[in-house]
């Protein structure tokens, strides 16, 4: 089984305490897969329990990329959360963790 960091990269940023994750595959075969694979339910269940509302999924198939926004996930964002990581930057790797597909 591969790993989301097998076949994209992965940048992070912030908007208050949600964590905006912006995934992009090598290619367009890997775009497919992860349009597949990263749905809105994985995602959340991944990073569960630390989600508190419900997760987006913006597609951006013009670009090869898929952006996912997780409200709570930072826990009051930078100024109001007592964690290390506010930005969520650490975070991004959590994702490229994720197992996905069969085979490629």
């Amino acid at each position: 089984m591969r790993t989301v960091d097998d076949l994209a990269d992965v940048r992070t940023g912030d908007k208050g305490d949600t964590l905006i994750l912006a995934v992009f595959p090598r290619s367009e075969e890997y775009y497919e897969l992860l349009t597949r694979e990263l749905t809105v339910d994985a995602v959340a269940t991944h990073f569960a329990p630390l989600v508190t509302g419900d997760v987006h999924r913006t597609d951006m198939p013009l670009v090869c990329g898929l952006v996912f926004e997780l409200p709570g996930v930072l826990g009051g964002g930078v100024t109001g959360s007592p964690v290390l990581d506010g930005h969520g930057k650490c975070l991004s790797y959590h994702l490229l963790s994720m197992a996905v597909g069969e085979q490629i």
